[in-house]
């Protein structure tokens, strides 16, 4: 699908889509705990993802409209299809494991490209055979209680996929993070979900974490949070000339992209550095709204290479047609203050949604025409929608 951006100036209220990184976490912990009502529910493929993936494994619900029922479990059936979604397979590897046997999770070929291989060393010392061929993955064995070393720079959802499980298993168990540590707030969210459904994980500092065994996940009715990743988008606005209201988001929310206020304040006023190693997914919203301006330097980036795309690589190939000068270096990238102007070229999305809203939030200056605008699907199928609410004309061309 192509996307034609007509330039103007964005006004208006808009509710924040819902968050994509709480959804996950609530309906994971709503599976484990049955009986359990998840309302506000964005219905993108990632989130698709993660319910054919609990369906899989016989987590019994039903759906309607934006609110998952939950309602027990039975025996599982098939592969878990995990798409393109980072977020469920690291999640839902662990998940596999609470009970014996063999299963495959398959996805899209990006996704196995990206970093496996933390689970790979624990589940050998763990005595879980685990197979990983083009696309997919396959585990067999339960997933044992017991001491977990990781490292704290790899992405948290390897963490977070064992903190779901640890709890529900025989014995207590202790994860230990070593090495430089980032985005911790990920799994501060994860604990805040936890703590909700009854499980409650122990702390000592930010580096280990303590999970009492034989616990029990209890039912609960919840609502997801709105989304600050997501609603970045719409926030920077305010900093491109238009005047937006993004209400339903909250103002303590331990969701690491909060901070994204902040920071383009912090671009609004001078040429900063940066660092994203707690807040990665702001990186291409971030670079667009530092190349209106003048320019930043942001630290931290080299995780940039593991997402959708090489997000870095990609932002500063499709922000140059814009008239952008970036600079991607193996843990940095710069902007450079330079004038910017209307794209000859049509933009390419490359198959990531956060490109893909980036460049339609630079179009509302500049105009543009974006081609595999589609992609936003992966996380907030109505972005298009959203922009055009807010007196920004959108034309699509479905062909």
């Amino acid at each position: 699908m192509k996307v034609k951006i007509i330039p103007g100036r964005a006004c208006g209220t808009l509710c924040a889509p819902p968050s994509k990184s709480a959804a996950h976490r609530l309906l994971i912990c709503g599976a484990l705990a049955g009986n359990s009502i998840i309302h506000g529910l964005e219905m993108s493929e990632d989130i698709l993802a993660t319910l054919d993936c609990l369906s899989a494994l016989g987590y019994k619900f039903d759906l309607d409209g934006s609110t998952v029922l939950f309602k027990g479990k039975t025996e599982g059936q098939g592969d878990l299809l995990c798409r393109e979604s980072g977020s469920t397979l690291r999640f839902m590897v662990p998940v596999a494991l609470l009970e014996n046997g063999k299963k495959t999770l398959r996805g899209s070929q990006r996704l196995f490209e990206r970093p496996l291989t933390v689970y790979e060393d624990v589940f050998e010392k763990n005595g879980v055979k685990y197979t990983r061929n083009d696309g997919a993955i396959t585990v067999d064995g339960k997933l044992k209680s017991g001491s977990y070393t990781l490292p704290g720079n790899v992405s948290s959802q390897f963490i977070t996929g064992l903190l779901f499980v640890l709890p529900l298993l025989e014995g207590d168990s202790k994860i230990t993070l070593f090495g430089e540590l980032q985005s911790l707030s990920y799994i501060d969210l994860t604990i805040e979900a936890l703590g909700a459904f009854g499980i409650n994980i122990g702390r000592e500092g930010d580096r280990v974490f303590l999970i009492k065994g034989n616990s029990k996940y209890l039912p609960r009715e919840l609502t997801v949070e709105g989304d600050w990743s997501n609603a970045a988008f719409f926030e920077a606005l305010n900093y491109l000339g238009s005047s937006v209201k993004v209400t339903g988001l909250r103002e303590n929310s331990l969701q690491g992209d909060k901070v994204c206020r902040r920071l383009f304040s912090e671009l609004d006023g001078g040429t900063p550095t940066i660092s994203i190693a707690d807040c990665p997914d702001l990186a291409p919203i971030l670079m667009t709204v530092a190349a209106t301006k003048n320019g930043a330097v942001f630290t931290d980036t080299a995780r940039l290479k593991i997402k959708e795309r090489d997000r870095g690589t990609v932002m500063a190939a499709e922000l140059a047609k814009f008239g952008a000068d970036v600079v991607v270096e193996e843990n940095r990238i710069t902007v450079r203050k330079t004038p910017l102007h209307t794209p000859t070229n049509i933009i390419d999305a490359h198959n990531d949604h956060r490109i893909a809203m980036s460049t339609a939030i630079l179009g509302t200056i500049f105009g543009c025409e974006i081609t595999g605008a589609e992609c936003v699907r992966k996380s907030l199928p109505s972005f298009y929608e959203l922009l055009s609410s807010l007196n920004i004309e959108v034309i699509k061309n479905e062909a």
